[in-house]
């Protein structure tokens, strides 16, 4: 199985249908020109394809292991991992002022997923840093910023996301860890968290654990708890790595798949810590990381459903069985495959343009200060996340379809896409808890932004009637949930979710077609069945949960 670096398809994305035009415009990103991208992306890919890819398979057959507290990784990731960090990939949106390229997050997200396909389980380590590094710049002292943010921007040091515990994973609110203060305006740090990805490895000089611990004076729940900066080696006046802090693995989970990405069981005893942010609102500060964070995962997703989609054409343009009904020698010429084929390319296609708009958004807020383009970003976000994982499962699925057996038997590779895509639908936040959201704090503003969504996608859908009929049912049934009670919402939260996520796909798809009319049969799969399903999908949203709540489990 080959990986190849969609770049066509990213620059096309990127600004035929995203936008990164228009963020290029901004004094703040006026260096983000199509031909500065172009050969930006142009070089991620020779990376991805040249030097991560070919460790994908090593890294699930020979995954990482514990021996004797120390964390063993698979051969070649160090060398991959420095690849990555010397060519300035994990710092591409951070800060000038501290080393990094300040390019827009629009870019850095195109290059995250080319990673994702090529070696899903290494690319995890750079995207926690690279949400360390956006946590640290907004809610660190000026002193953590000046000494850490500069090693991990680098990639000298790593940053990990230190939020589960036993009995705390979605309601982080229960969590125990707690934070002692010590004389010298540090904090003694103790408990233990679970599920800490790239926990540790020997291949950098430090990794920096962002923690979620209570101070003694703390409240109960979310609302009293603290963050702190908990390195494994506490760093010397000039930043060298110096005595060994009290953290350690105790041990390592053993997954479905992603096992070259060690999960570790981390336990603190009493570790030096310094806080961030203010205390009692660690929260807030952890919500930077864990939004930079839920874009990073939802376009996991899509360079996995990329990764899928190159390896299930390729086999069917080679695979000869039965006749086919157009003459065909290969199995490309059954309907029902070249069915299975056009919903996967349609579908990367839609948590694709998803993805990157998002992220455009996002810059588009951080360029101009706008509070629209912040708002769009945020309702963006969930959708881009839960899409983008489940279209990953979805095409990953399919092209086990398309394989027949030969996809069910480990020799081809793509039982193991369909292993390390499965967990990206529970990182961050499940899809659940993403849709949740979206029905809940993302409608909060009377469904502002989701109508001002609908009207643009109404104002693409000129040529295409199913699109504006598909359009105004979501919006029937955004202003129903506005009405219910929120256990109502709820309920039917991952059916919007998904029945919005389809529509905004579905105009990408015509934005694409006027722009390129090669895009155009694509466009009428995405639009013609994909919307299909948009009918079915609002009547669950709006069915309430009366009907659930009656079933006895």
């Amino acid at each position: 199985m080959r990986y190849r670096a969609p770049l066509a398809e990213l620059q096309f994305v990127l600004e035929r249908v995203a936008g990164l035009p228009q963020v290029a415009a901004t004094d703040r990103f006026a260096a983000a020109g199509s031909a500065t991208v172009a050969a930006i992306l142009a070089e991620a890919g020779r990376l991805a394809e040249g030097v991560l890819a070919p460790l994908n398979r090593a890294g699930d057959r020979d995954g990482a292991r514990l021996e004797n507290g120390v964390v063993r990784c698979t051969e070649g990731f160090a060398e991959a991992y420095r690849a990555i960090a010397a060519g300035g990939w994990i710092g591409m949106s951070a800060p000038e002022a501290y080393g990094g390229m300040g390019l827009p997050m629009a870019v850095t997200t195109a290059v995250n997923e080319m990673f994702s396909g090529a070696c899903l389980a290494l690319q995890l380590n750079p995207l926690l840093t690279q949400g360390q590094i956006e946590a640290l710049e907004h809610h660190a002292s000026d002193a953590i910023k000046t000494l850490y943010l500069p090693k991990l921007v680098s990639g000298e040091w790593s940053g990990t996301m230190n939020l589960t515990e036993p009995q705390a994973g979605s309601d982080v609110g229960a969590l125990r860890c707690r934070a002692e203060p010590l004389e010298d305006g540090t904090y003694a740090v103790t408990g233990q968290k679970i599920y800490i990805t790239w926990g540790d490895a020997g291949f950098m000089a430090n990794i920096c654990h962002l923690v979620l611990a209570r101070l003694p004076d703390s409240g109960a729940g979310t609302g009293g708890i603290s963050l702190f900066l908990v390195p494994k080696f506490l760093p010397g006046a000039a930043g060298q790595p110096g005595k060994r802090n009290a953290v350690s693995v105790v041990g390592m989970e053993h997954k479905l798949g992603l096992h070259a990405s060690p999960t570790c069981v981390m336990d603190f005893a009493g570790a030096k810590g310094w806080l961030v942010g203010a205390p009692h609102k660690g929260m807030a500060a952890m919500f930077t990381m864990m939004n930079n964070a839920r874009l990073g995962v939802g376009v996991q997703g899509v360079g996995i459903a990329e990764a899928a989609l190159q390896a299930a054409t390729a086999y069917a343009a080679t695979r000869v069985q039965g006749r086919t009904p157009v003459g065909e020698a290969t199995i490309m010429g059954h309907a029902d495959v070249r069915r299975m084929l056009a919903e996967m390319r349609a579908e990367v296609f839609s948590a694709r343009s998803l993805a990157l708009s998002c992220a455009v958004a996002g810059d588009m807020a951080q360029a101009t200060g706008a509070a629209d383009w912040a708002a769009r970003a945020a309702f963006l976000t969930p959708i881009a996340k839960a899409f983008g994982t489940d279209a990953g499962s979805s095409v990953a699925d399919m092209a086990v379809q398309v394989h027949g057996g030969a996809g069910f038997i480990e020799d081809t590779g793509i039982a193991q896409l369909l292993r390390d895509v499965r967990v990206t639908r529970i990182y961050e936040g499940t899809n659940g808890i993403q849709a949740m959201d979206l029905v809940g704090r993302k409608l909060a503003d009377g469904g502002a932004v989701a109508f001002a969504l609908l009207d643009e996608v109404e104002a693409e859908a000129a040529e295409w009637p199913r699109l504006r009929a598909a359009a105004q049912e979501v919006r029937a049934v955004t202003q129903a949930l506005l009405g219910m009670e929120m256990v109502d919402r709820q309920a039917g939260a991952v059916a919007y979710l998904r029945a919005f996520a389809l529509v905004l796909g579905a105009m990408f798809h015509a934005r694409a077609a006027r722009a390129d009319a090669g895009r155009l049969p694509l466009a009428r799969v995405a639009i013609g069945r994909g919307l299909a399903e948009v009918s079915g999908l609002v009547a669950q949203a709006g069915m309430g949960a009366s009907d659930l709540y009656a079933v006895t489990p």
